[in-house]
């Protein structure tokens, strides 16, 4: 037997004063009585027996130096060498993802999981040790290795429920490397095998898997995202898809609002592990928030429901400079995203910032700042120079990586008498024809982006074309720029980043599903929100300085979007539990022991007096 504070038993030295106190006599105070005779009259009844008396005091005696040992040795914590030699390092691996969120077991699956982390946590032997690892969203050590059960408990209490996909198997990479140098190791993992190579990963001789859940059916939207229109100005189109993931034929209803206002339903028939998958074109000039709702209520409600953020089209202010084309005109009053102005001659002042300005033949040589759109140029500028007329130009090379000629096709127009164009600098040629002469142009200019296009539209008959309102389209999405456009809604665990607006000094504040609040780096040019593990709208506000209001500047839609975390089955031939050895009072440290055993001696010392058989 070995001690951990072998300084303590210098304690035992206080067994001289109780040996002391025992051998001194104690002196009886001299009383006067009126007779004796009752004394005596007890004293012949009961004689004293003095060999009694003398075991009466040592017993008492024996006990006190019992009771001092043992906490004197409990104070020295004494451990045996083979504690040490078999002491166990577990790590305890709680699944919690958003399959463990499940109800199929009562409270959840995740409340079953702490509930039986808790078990393992009292079977501890003294001198083992553990540590808490989470496996939901990503791998997060919650508890190092520490054989302090209380801390244990407050690790496993403090594990969050979160929407994010397992990472079981990081997780376990990660126990084995905080187990590497120890032996007599093992992980334990507390999960509903919603992951890949489960059954693998149960069979591994270091792991021991201990299975949550029973198998349960379960209907989930596993993608919802949402984008604006690539020809339609005021459209967009939403893309759903519902999985399954039940052994029998489910029958429910899909719902999309826009802001709280509907905008289809659609009853589905789904079969077993089947999916539907469906594409929605919608017009609106608004943007916001659409939910996608089913209504089944099932085991796991975060699947349930689904949101994407539909960015809103605003209204591009376009000056048209042209002596007259009834085409161009129609073209741009026919956007309801444009508010359009005509003019006969080019404004001298410089165009509002955000203004499209539109030169049909008459371009100025000293092309304005911002964007700028000709057609039909006739005469040179600081960008080109004009050539001699191309008679009757085929296209026959075109760009069809670019957004601009997204949907179009120009080989079989007719464009008499288009403009031969000398480029300077290297614009993108986005048309050109058999001879190589280019027919649309892109400029990138610091400025203001330019595009240039040759045709005569009175003469040709682009403007008939279905390809002329396409053009014009993807030339204002162009303008614009994708930014707003697309707003893709990202899956739980995943990572996205914002761009700080330049020259702002406010401070910002990341807004989680269900409130929680977290300030964002001060002075930092792109935020990184996430890894997102809830499931909702994810918003950012800003305050100016002291006592402003919070406003909002950007939101993200995040969905579970995850059909692993949508199906509530285990895997088939899923591992069964073998057990878990529980230590039990066995497994008590010795200190421990003694401890009861004083108590248990001073008990029973207190019994002995009562009964008079010490003193």
């Amino acid at each position: 037997m070995s001690f951990a504070h072998a300084s303590a038993l210098v304690w035992a030295a206080l067994a001289i004063p109780i040996v002391i106190f025992y051998i001194l006599k104690i002196r009886l105070r001299r009383v006067p009585v009126s007779t004796t005779l009752f004394w005596q009259q007890i004293f012949e009844e009961k004689k004293p027996r003095s060999i009694w008396e003398i075991l009466r005091h040592l017993l008492s005696l024996l006990v006190q130096l019992a009771i001092l040992a043992l906490l004197v040795l409990a104070l020295g914590e004494p451990f045996f060498k083979w504690e040490v030699l078999e002491a166990k390092r577990l790590v305890l691996v709680l699944d919690n993802s958003a399959s463990m969120n499940a109800d199929d077991v009562l409270p959840s699956r995740l409340a079953k999981a702490k509930e039986e982390a808790l078990r393992v946590i009292d079977g501890l032997r003294f001198r083992d040790e553990m540590a808490i690892i989470a496996a939901g969203t990503e791998p997060q050590v919650f508890c190092g290795l520490t054989g302090h059960q209380r801390t244990l408990r407050k690790a496993v209490d403090d594990i969050p429920a979160t929407d994010g996909p397992s990472r079981v198997k990081q997780a376990v990479e990660l126990a084995r490397n905080l187990l590497v140098t120890h032996k007599n190791r093992r992980v334990i993992v507390l999960t509903d095998g919603g992951f890949d190579d489960a059954d693998a990963l149960a069979k591994a001789d270091d792991v021991e898997v201990v299975p949550v859940g029973k198998r349960t059916g379960n209907v989930g939207i596993t993608r919802f995202q949402t984008r604006r229109s690539l020809i339609d100005p005021v459209g967009y189109e939403i893309l759903a898809e519902v999985t399954n993931a039940s052994d029998d034929p489910v029958e429910c209803r899909l719902e999309i609002d826009l802001n709280n206002e509907v905008v289809d339903v659609v009853p589905l028939k789904l079969a077993a592990g089947g999916t539907h998958h469906q594409v929605f074109e919608k017009t609106s000039t608004d943007g916001g928030r659409i939910v996608a709702r089913l209504n089944r209520a099932d085991a796991l409600p975060a699947d349930n429901q689904a949101w994407a953020i539909l960015p809103r089209r605003e209204v591009r202010p376009v000056t048209l400079v042209t002596k007259g084309n009834l085409f161009l005109e129609k073209v741009f009053e026919a956007n309801a995203g444009v508010k359009l102005s005509v003019a006969k001659t080019a404004p001298k002042a410089a165009p509002p910032a955000g203004t499209l300005t539109v030169y049909h033949r008459d371009a100025p040589e000293k092309l304005p700042t911002g964007p700028v759109l000709v057609i039909q140029p006739s005469q040179a500028s600081e960008l080109w120079e004009v050539g001699e007329t191309l008679q009757n130009p085929i296209v026959t090379q075109q760009d069809k990586d670019s957004p601009l000629m997204a949907n179009v096709r120009l080989d079989n127009v007719l464009m008499p008498e288009a403009k031969k164009l000398k480029p300077k600098g290297s614009p993108k040629v986005l048309a050109s024809a058999v001879s190589g002469d280019p027919l649309y142009l892109a400029y990138e200019r610091p400025e203001g982006k330019v595009l240039v296009l040759t045709v005569d539209l009175d003469k040709g008959d682009l403007p008939l074309q279905t390809a002329f309102p396409i053009m014009v389209a993807n030339a204002l999405g162009w303008f614009a720029g994708t930014k707003g456009e697309l707003r893709e809604a990202s899956a739980t665990g995943s990572v996205a980043e914002w761009d700080v607006p330049p020259g702002n000094a406010a401070s910002y504040t990341l807004h989680a599903p269900g409130g929680r609040a977290t300030p964002l780096p001060a002075q930092s040019a792109r935020a990184t929100i996430g890894p997102l593990d809830r499931c909702g709208i994810w918003t950012i506000d800003h305050s100016a300085g002291q006592g402003g209001e919070a406003k909002p500047d950007f939101e993200l839609a995040c969905n579970l979007a995850n059909r692993q975390e949508s199906d509530l089955r285990p895997p088939k031939d899923w591992a069964t539990h073998r057990g878990i050895e529980q230590a039990g009072f066995g497994g008590r440290p010795l200190w421990y022991i003694l401890i009861i055993a004083a108590w248990a001696l001073v008990a029973t010392e207190w019994y002995l007096y009562q009964r008079r058989w010490i003193s």
